[in-house]
């Protein structure tokens, strides 16, 4: 057991060490490259093979998240059709670590007659890829981290960071920001706490617990039994709100021996808390944290009722 965690330890310590290099060879090649970036009218192309393709569809969804748009071009597909794809707008990331990929050999030519700049990442300074390339991003290593020296490991660790930092770089320069990548990933959890706005999750129509001024505690009771959000709005008969009532004021009426038949403008919550339609549900969640409470209802820029919000209905769209 002992050998194995050594194996483990070893591997990744050449790694680091490998990696460690990695700062000190960015200069004018790195900003070139990002500028490139910045400045395509069109996408970028990614291609590599072997190792080195996998890493570059990952380099391709990094840069394409974070707003540059870009995508994985196999290089032997390309040249069987998928180089129709390219057009002269593009930029494109090659890599190979020999930078003597035999693909290239014919993938490069056309991109020099097409006038698509090429970004090498390549550890073969003096390959043909290198000398094609308007920009040469170094991640040559001294020794592989595989034993036998033939698995890319130390190469491929280099490929995957040379292309984090590329990717990152354009993005900060470009001035990407949250609610930018969460277009991106309108699915995942960020997604929903920037794009999600409080008219996307509140309940409406016939879910929404109101009642008019004239009503009783009793009429507000049935109404808060129906719809179990845990307040009910009172309001005019312009459906402009009042007031507030709430299972907990209908807890603290009674334990002052209120009645059922009171009527509720003289024992609602005045003027009760409320969340305008226009905020994001993040700042819903952050309103209802700092008033501690549960629910409110939901007004439109006229003040009018348009729906009602609880803590859970922001769980489900997955705001937390």
């Amino acid at each position: 057991m002992d050998k194995i965690l050594q194996y483990g330890r070893e591997l990744l310590e050449l790694e680091l060490q490998e990696a460690q290099k990695l700062p000190n060879r960015l200069g004018k090649d790195f900003i070139n490259a990002c500028q490139l970036i910045l400045s395509t009218k069109g996408k970028v192309v990614v291609s590599g093979i072997g190792k080195s393709g996998h890493i570059g569809k990952k380099i391709a969804a990094s840069l394409a998240s974070t707003g540059s748009p870009a995508f994985f071009m196999h290089p032997s597909e390309a040249l069987h059709g998928d180089l129709g794809m390219v057009t002269p707008n593009d930029v494109a990331i090659l890599i190979s670590y020999s930078g003597r990929a035999k693909e290239f050999n014919f993938i490069l030519p056309i991109l020099a007659e097409m006038n698509v700049p090429v970004i090498a990442i390549t550890g073969g300074l003096d390959s043909p890829l290198a000398k094609s390339a308007q920009a040469i991003l170094d991640i040559s290593i001294e020794k592989e981290a595989c034993p036998m020296g033939l698995a890319p490991t130390s190469s491929s660790t280099n490929t995957l960071l040379m292309g984090d930092a590329l990717a990152i770089a354009v993005m900060r320069t470009r001035g990407f920001k949250e609610e930018d990548f969460a277009r991106s990933h309108p699915a995942g959890s960020l997604g929903a706490k920037l794009l999600n706005h409080v008219r996307d999750v509140m309940r409406t129509g016939d879910r929404i617990p109101k009642v008019p001024q004239t009503a009783t505690v009793l009429d507000t009771m049935l109404e808060l039994s129906r719809t179990g959000v845990g307040l009910v709005a009172i309001c005019q008969d312009n459906n402009k709100i009042v007031g507030v009532f709430t299972d907990g004021d209908l807890r603290r009426l009674l334990l002052k021996k209120g009645t059922l038949q009171d009527n509720i403008i003289d024992v609602m919550t005045c003027p009760g808390h409320r969340i305008p339609e226009n905020w994001k549900a993040v700042e819903a969640l952050k309103s209802f944290n700092d008033h501690n409470i549960t629910a409110a209802p939901v007004v439109n820029s006229k003040d009018e009722l348009v729906g009602v919000l609880n803590i859970h209905d922001l769980h489900q769209a997955g705001i937390s």
